[in-house]
């Protein structure tokens, strides 16, 4: 064999270990980056079920798959790249633009909240704002428009989180980064989101099986009533989650803009509680933290009911209108 030949192998060889390393690398960032948005897409998996709610099951899948396939492309073509960009040449603008995706989570939340206590308060609110579709042909198409505008503000926190995880650096490492985040965040997200669209259909199949035993047709029952019940908890906690997501993400941004004595409070509040229970000092930071954002955002979320009502819905409508023509 040639040196010249053996040189060439050695080079494939030296390029195959570099380019192992550096799967290694952005597998490890993204599973690092992706642990840090836990919170988020726990967020996103309790909210997604209620936009199914209400449809025929044979539509389930097909509409889990058609807003999962938004909040892919939602990921890819336009965060992924409006991340970056705005990381190299814009970076002051990644904390307000996150504190408005955090506004609009608090008033998803609070109408929610709304709905719940003053029903028909909350219709009147719905028939001021229109469709979210520019072309709504169905109440399907509404509620996956919906849908997906949710899950874009999700989706913006999370790719927002993990660029802050990933340390700075080669912007295709970066990339490749955000885009493996995308893609397993999506699809744990949607496919623990069929699971549980699809698991009363699986308990009334059990239950009607004559092949099943008698534990496992009872355990088909005990699926079927218990689903009702998971599906309103998921319910709560999805919309008490888009709360506390959305304040936390708001105190977040006046601790860095606003003046330093938020940050000081803060700081003071959680200290008292360590403090008070040393064993369990964590625990009562945490709750501290949640506590203040619930309640942030629930003021966000109320005062901007009335500027989505006033303000933001007569300027949609008029969009809407000009995209048509």
């Amino acid at each position: 064999m040639s040196v010249g030949l053996i040189g060439l192998l050695d080079d494939i060889a030296a390029i195959a270990k570099v380019a192992a390393a550096s799967l290694d690398d952005v597998a490890s960032q993204a599973a690092k980056a992706g642990a840090k948005a836990a919170g988020v897409v726990i967020d996103d998996t309790a909210v997604t079920p209620g936009y199914v709610i209400g449809f025929t099951p044979a539509r389930e899948l097909p509409i889990v798959g058609r807003i999962a396939a938004g909040s892919l492309r939602n990921k890819l073509l336009v965060l992924l790249p409006a991340a970056l960009v705005l990381s190299y040449f814009l970076p002051w603008t990644i904390t307000p633009l996150l504190m408005l995706g955090g506004a609009y989570l608090c008033y998803e939340g609070v109408e929610k909240v709304l709905e719940a206590v003053m029903p028909h308060q909350a219709h009147q609110h719905e028939a001021q704002l229109g469709t979210v579709a520019l072309n709504a042909q169905s109440v399907e198409d509404e509620k996956i428009a919906s849908a997906i505008k949710t899950d874009f503000i999700l989706s913006a926190e999370i790719m927002a989180i993990t660029l802050a995880a990933i340390p700075a650096g080669n912007i295709l490492t970066q990339a490749l980064v955000l885009a493996v985040v995308a893609i397993g965040i999506t699809a744990a997200v949607y496919g623990v989101v069929a699971l549980i669209v699809k698991a009363d259909d699986v308990g009334v199949a059990l239950a009607r099986s004559d092949r099943a035993s008698a534990t496992g047709r009872a355990v088909g029952r005990g699926i079927v009533r218990g689903m009702p019940v998971l599906l309103k908890f998921l319910s709560v906690v999805g919309t008490a989650a888009m709360i506390w997501v959305g304040g936390g993400i708001i105190l977040h941004g006046l601790e860095v803009y606003g003046p330093p004595a938020i940050g000081s409070a803060v700081k003071a509040i959680e200290e008292a509680a360590a403090h008070a229970f040393r064993p369990a000092a964590g625990v009562l930071e945490w709750i501290v933290v949640a506590a203040i954002s619930g309640a942030i955002g629930l003021l966000v979320g109320a005062a901007s009911i009335p500027i989505a009502g006033f303000a933001l819905a007569p300027a949609w409508t008029g969009l809407k209108r000009l995209l048509r023509r």
